[in-house]
C-alpha cells in the first residue's frame, strides 16, 4: 500500500514539475512569441494581413498570393503560463546585419558568402559586395514562423533576383551620363562605370523594391548597403584604359571650353573700352552742338560773339595766321 501512495505522490510531483512549473516561461524585451494550441496558433478573428497596412505596398496579384491571418502576439514581460498542449514559438525582433553575399542554405555559394555574382546589361560579369538590414515583421509573425519553412532563404533568394535584375537592366539617368562628361562617353554608357557613379540610386531602388518583403515573409530589409562593384581583373584594367582615356578627352574639353570662355570674356571688355572711347569722343561734340543751338536761340549777335571768342583762342595757340585779303 505503502508502494502504491508512493508511487501516486511521485506521478503527481513529477506532473506538476513537468507540465505545470515548466509551463511558465517569460518573453525577453527583444522578441515577441505566438501561442499554438494543439498546433493551430491564435488568431485575432478572422483579421488577415490584408486588413494591415503592411499590406499596402502588395499589388493586386500579390494580394490573392500573400493573404496570411493575423495572429495574437505575446509582448515581452511574464511569468506567463501555458499547457501541456500550448508551444511557445519565440521570436527575435532585434535588427541584424549580414552580407548580402550571404545564402543561408550553401555555405559555399557566393564564393562562401562574401561576394555576390552578377551579369550587366553589356554581359560583363561583375562582383558585388554590401549588406543588408533586416528585422522580423511583428505584425506578421504568421509568414515568418508558418507559412514559409525557411524564411530567411526565401528573403535572401527575393532580394538577390530583384538586385541582379537590376543590374541587368540599369542605365544611368540622363543628367548623370551627361555631366561632366564628353559626348561620346554618353553614347558608350560603360554599365559598370554607370552603376559605381550611381550606387546611391541603386541602394534606394531596391529599398522600395523590398518594401513587400514584411507582406510576403515577415521579414522587414530596413536598408540594403551597396558597397563595392568589382569586375574581373581583366575588365577592370580595360576600364581603367577606357576611363583613362575619357578623363583625358573631360580635361582637353575643358581646357578649350575655359579657352573659349576667356577669349570670348576678352572680346566683350575690348568692346565696352572700345565703346567708351566712341561714347568720349562724341560727348564733346554732342555737348558743343547742343551749345550752338542755345546760342542760336539767344539772337545771331550771340552766335557771332561766340564764334569770335573762339577764334581769338585759336589764334592765341597758332604760330602763324594767314589771312586772305581781297583783291
Amino acid at each position: 500500500m505503502s508502494i502504491f501512495i508512493g508511487c501516486i505522490f511521485g506521478f503527481v510531483v513529477w506532473f506538476l514539475i513537468r507540465y505545470l512549473v515548466a509551463g511558465i516561461y517569460t518573453v525577453d524585451q527583444n522578441q515577441r512569441a505566438v501561442k499554438t494550441v494543439f498546433g493551430r496558433a491564435e488568431r485575432l478573428g478572422n483579421l488577415t494581413t490584408l486588413d494591415d497596412p503592411i499590406a499596402d505596398s502588395l499589388n493586386d496579384d500579390q494580394k490573392l498570393r500573400y493573404v496570411y491571418p493575423q495572429v495574437r502576439v505575446i509582448m515581452p514581460g511574464g511569468p506567463y503560463f501555458k499547457w501541456p498542449w500550448e508551444r511557445i514559438h519565440k521570436v527575435s525582433i532585434a535588427t541584424e546585419t549580414v552580407n548580402m553575399a550571404w545564402d543561408p542554405e550553401d555555405p559555399s555559394a557566393n564564393l562562401n558568402n562574401t561576394m555576390l555574382e552578377a551579369v550587366t546589361k553589356d554581359q560583363l560579369n561583375t562582383g558585388l559586395t554590401g549588406q543588408i538590414r533586416y528585422r522580423i515583421a511583428d505584425r506578421n509573425l504568421y509568414a515568418f514562423i508558418f507559412g514559409i519553412k525557411n524564411p530567411y532563404a526565401h528573403v535572401m533568394g527575393y532580394f538577390v533576383s530583384v538586385l541582379r535584375e537590376r543590374i541587368a537592366n540599369f542605365e544611368a539617368p540622363p543628367a548623370a551620363v551627361a555631366e561632366g562628361m564628353p559626348d561620346n562617353a554618353a553614347v558608350i554608357g560603360i554599365s559598370i562605370n554607370d552603376l559605381r557613379k550611381n550606387l546611391r540610386d541603386l541602394n534606394e531602388h531596391m529599398d522600395n523594391e523590398c518594401t513587400s518583403s514584411a507582406a510576403r515573409y515577415g521579414m522587414v530589409l530596413d536598408a540594403t548597403l551597396i558597397t563595392g562593384i568589382d569586375p574581373p581583373p581583366e575588365v577592370e584594367s580595360a576600364l581603367a584604359a577606357i576611363n583613362t582615356a575619357y578623363n583625358q578627352v573631360s580635361s582637353d574639353i575643358s581646357l578649350a571650353q575655359a579657352s573659349a570662355d576667356q577669349k570670348i570674356v576678352q572680346s566683350k571688355r575690348a568692346v565696352e573700352i572700345e565703346t567708351l572711347r566712341a561714347l568720349a569722343e562724341v560727348e564733346p561734340l554732342t555737348r558743343l552742338a547742343q551749345q550752338l543751338v542755345d546760342l542760336k536761340s539767344r539772337g545771331s549777335q550771340a552766335l557771332s560773339a561766340y564764334v569770335r571768342n573762339v577764334r581769338l583762342s585759336l589764334f592765341e595757340k597758332a604760330q602763324q595766321v594767314f589771312v586772305e585779303s581781297k583783291k
